[in-house]
């Protein structure tokens, strides 16, 4: 009984010692009164951690060309979900013209620059089944050269 009633009395007092080393200058200073409050001179802390330094509604991490060269090239499948800020395109099955099988693709664009780098894609056939790396392959380079095109017709070089 004696050691849970200083336990909770230490617990109490070192409360009591955090609460007043929060404190600082006198009943006076104004919160840019002190010093170290001033911007210029104001150092990081741990809550800038968690503060997000760009405003996401206006920063889209991927790239315009390949994301446009995306939905052309796969224009064949039914668009299910879209997230630009995060550069994924999920389709649907669709079959390509003058094809036999049917797919479904996962496009995840992970970087503003034109490179076959920033270009993810998967493919899945019928139940999920695996398809072939050159099928991939190639997807990947139509909609690389697609994307090539449309930068090229934009007159950004």
């Amino acid at each position: 009984m004696k050691i849970a009633r200083a336990a909770r009395l230490m617990i109490a007092a070192g409360l009591c010692a955090g609460l007043a080393a929060c404190g600082g200058g006198g009943r006076n200073a104004g919160p840019t009164d002190s010093p170290d409050m001033r911007p210029e001179v104001r150092r990081t802390t741990i809550w800038d951690a968690f503060r997000s330094s760009e405003n996401p509604n206006t920063t889209v991490g991927v790239n315009k060309y390949l994301w446009n060269a995306s939905l052309e090239v796969l224009n064949f499948l039914p668009v299910q979900t879209v997230d630009p800020f995060t550069g994924v395109i999920q389709t649907g099955y669709g079959t390509p013209p003058g094809g036999g099988r049917s797919y479904r693709a996962t496009i995840k664009i992970a970087d503003p620059a034109l490179d076959a780098r920033s270009l993810k894609l998967s493919l899945q056939g019928p139940g999920g089944a695996a398809v072939e790396p050159g099928t991939v392959r190639a997807v990947e380079d139509a909609i690389l050269t697609r994307a090539r095109q449309l930068r090229i017709q934009d007159g950004r070089l």
